[in-house]
């Protein structure tokens, strides 16, 4: 398959701030009190289904891999950025991280049971969302968890020049509505279970979205 270009910019820029991000970025543990419920809620729910391994996409330098691992969940990461997976190898040891893309995720059908997108879909241009929340659906098992969380708007593109550490950078962000990511997940074959939004306040700078959804078993949702 050949890899969407948007890719090539978000890893670029991701292998040239990894060190100032992996410094300046919060562990879970220092979210706030809705953020950290929500990881907390999919770590549960993952354990009682028992259908598999956590697959962190977009794992980054792999804080929240580590994070769920914590709270008791057989977790591994993936990243688009070969420095990002370095330091995430470096930090956790004992987890495995990989260098790998979540447009083409090389894990086989129904093999996890849960995926984890913490802030990692926002660089996807919106006409490639399905195909990513295809792949999503295709990995995930029967009765299976996803918790998708990121910034929302009213989508609003922008492409900003400088990120962490004041280092220029070539990715785009896009923004979309809240109730346009459920429909999206809905077309994927998920059924959205849970959706919190926060507004903008002294802890976060934009407005946020997560979605709790799962995969249908034959008997429906799980």
């Amino acid at each position: 398959m050949t890899e969407p270009s948007y890719l090539a910019a978000v890893r670029e820029s991701y292998d040239a701030v990894a060190d100032d991000y992996t410094a300046l970025v919060k562990a879970p543990s220092e979210l706030d009190p809705l953020s950290r419920s929500m990881l907390s809620a999919f770590a549960e729910l993952v354990r009682a289904s028992g259908r598999g391994p956590v697959a962190d996409l977009g794992c980054g330098p792999g804080k929240v891999t580590a994070h769920l691992a914590g709270l008791g969940v057989s977790s591994f990461g993936i990243d688009v950025s070969p420095k990002m997976i370095e330091l995430a190898r470096q930090a956790y040891p004992d987890l495995r991280f990989s260098v790998g893309s979540m447009t083409a995720l090389e894990i086989e059908n129904d093999g996890l049971g849960g995926i984890l997108a913490h802030y990692s879909t926002h660089h996807t241009p919106p006409e490639h969302l399905p195909d990513v929340f295809a792949e999503f659906h295709r990995t995930l098992a029967p009765g299976g968890h996803l918790l998708l969380v990121g910034h929302v708007g009213t989508g609003e593109h922008r492409r900003p020049t400088h990120a962490y550490g004041g280092r220029p950078v070539r990715y785009e962000s896009y923004r979309l509505p809240p109730g346009r990511l459920a429909e999206l997940l809905h077309r994927a074959g998920f059924t959205v279970t849970a959706q919190l939004v926060q507004e903008p306040d002294e802890e976060l700078n934009w407005r946020v979205a997560g979605f709790l959804a799962c995969k249908q078993t034959a008997e429906g949702p799980a």
